[in-house]
Formats: C-alpha cells, sequence, structure tokens
C-alpha cells in the first residue's frame, strides 16, 4: 500500500467502530494514510478498505502488541505523524462487586496502552520535529458517576498523561491533546446506558433523558463526526499552539 499524497501518516486505535470509524474517515479525508488498529478482524479490514488505509488486528492490553503495531507501521511507512489512542470498552458494576480481571483489562486498554503507543512513536515524532498525539478521553476524565470505576480511573489518568507528554512534547513540535466527549451516538455509550437501564431498573429511554440528556444544555446525542472533526483540527498546522489541553465536546454537560 501506497501512502497519500500529502505524506502524513496516523495510526487510530479502536477504528473498527464508533468514534474510531468517524476519525480514521475524517483524517483520511484530509489527505492521510490511516492505520486502522483494532481487536475486531471483522469490522476493521472494511473500515481501512473504505479509506484506503491499513488494517492491523491487535489486542492492545498486551504489551508486545502495542510495540509490534508501531514497529509495523515504520517497517511499512518509514513514518508515524499522528496518534489517536481511542481504544476502549465499558463494564458496569458496583465497586463491591467489580471483577479484578476486568479492572486491569480496562486500564490495560485505555490507559497503559496509550502510554506505551506514545513511549514507542515518541523517537519517530522527535526525528521529524513535529507529531500530533490525540488521546480520546471521556466527560468520566472529568467527573465521576457511580458503577463505573474502572473507566473513570482510566480516563482520569489518561488526562494525567495528556498533560505530562504534552510537557515534554512542546520542544519537538509535539502537541499532546485530550479529547472529552459527552454522551455520543456510539455503539459503546448505548451499550453503557442498557447496562445502566439494567443495573438500575429502569427503562432506557429513561436512562438516556435522566443520564445523559438531563443536565445538557443540547438536549442530543453527540454525532462522531463531530468528536472526528476535531481530532482533524488538532492534528492539523492549526493546532501547532494547542497541547495539554482537555477539549470538552459535551453539549453543555459539565457546564454545570
Amino acid at each position: 500500500m501506497n501512502m497519500r499524497a500529502d505524506g502524513k501518516v496516523a495510526i487510530v486505535t479502536g477504528a473498527g467502530s464508533g468514534i474510531g470509524t468517524a476519525i480514521a474517515r475524517h483524517l483520511a479525508g484530509q489527505g492521510v494514510t490511516v492505520v486502522v488498529a483494532d481487536i475486531d478482524a471483522s469490522s476493521g479490514p472494511a473500515v481501512a478498505e473504505q479509506i484506503q488505509g491499513y488494517f492491523v488486528a491487535v489486542d492492545l492490553r498486551q504489551s508486545a502488541a502495542c510495540q509490534e503495531l508501531v514497529d509495523s507501521t515504520a517497517r511499512q511507512f518509514g513514518r508515524i505523524d499522528i496518534l489517536v489512542n481511542n481504544a476502549g470498552f465499558q463494564h458496569i458494576s458496583p465497586i463491591e462487586d467489580f471483577p479484578e480481571d476486568v479492572w486491569a483489562s480496562l486500564l490495560a486498554l485505555m490507559l497503559t496502552a496509550p502510554f506505551l503507543l506514545t513511549k514507542h512513536v515518541w523517537p519517530l515524532m522527535k526525528a521529524h520535529r513535529w507529531g500530533r498525539i490525540i488521546n480520546i478521553s471521556s466527560i468520566h476524565g472529568l467527573v465521576a458517576s457511580p458503577f463505573k470505576a474502572g473507566y473513570i480511573s482510566a480516563k482520569h489518568g489518561l488526562i494525567g498523561l495528556t498533560r505530562a507528554a504534552a510537557l515534554e512534547g512542546g520542544q519537538y513540535g509535539i502537541t499532546v491533546n485530550a479529547i472529552c466527549p459527552g454522551w455520543t451516538r456510539t455503539p459503546l455509550v448505548e451499550g453503557q446506558l442498557h447496562d445502566l437501564a439494567r443495573a438500575q431498573g429502569v427503562p432506557f429511554d429513561e436512562v438516556l433523558d435522566r443520564v445523559g440528556l438531563s443536565e445538557a444544555a443540547i438536549k442530543r446525542l453527540i454525532e462522531p463526526e463531530e468528536i472526528a472533526a476535531l481530532v482533524g483540527f488538532l492534528a492539523s498546522d492549526a493546532g501547532a499552539a494547542i497541547t495539554g489541553t482537555t477539549q470538552v465536546i459535551d453539549a453543555g454537560l459539565t457546564a454545570h
């Protein structure tokens, strides 16, 4: 596979569905060659084919897989300019019942993997004195809610990683930012809402209104394409002075 015209290469994790797919499509539309990294070998290749990208099946909970994803991309294209750490999953459970293995998997995928991928792409970005690392956190990286201790802990940690890396990367032209979406129209969010509905014994629509929309200024779910557009801006030359930030796109949910 050949690189796109402008020569920039991006890795987008969790790009086989939801927000990750929207991000991959948006970056490809900007002329970026996108590596679609996902554990799902059924949906990921189709996304890569649609955008003339490159699919890598990878379980990022394994440290060696993080290294191999970066190494294989570097071997294929000779550079990595953009890293979007998006892969994640959720688990709804009270703390007293929270499975230890699920806790470990959540932290491995949503905090350790972004750190390792950042560590591994760093020398390549330094060599080119240009890099964009964008971590997809969540409003749950800023505030908390019950029954999601693992997810919330990982997303809070991801913001800390963002800030620390931004301070180290500035002198090399590397920017590092986090995006904190609110309730977005994705399979992950719809699954979370259904799980909350079951845990609380209430209908799905009630959970959506009470949990997802009641405190928002704009009474609708956020579209994945809106988040992708923000990623596109942060990944561009126009975003060169923006680093170490948490970009909130939550329909006003955290404005209270």
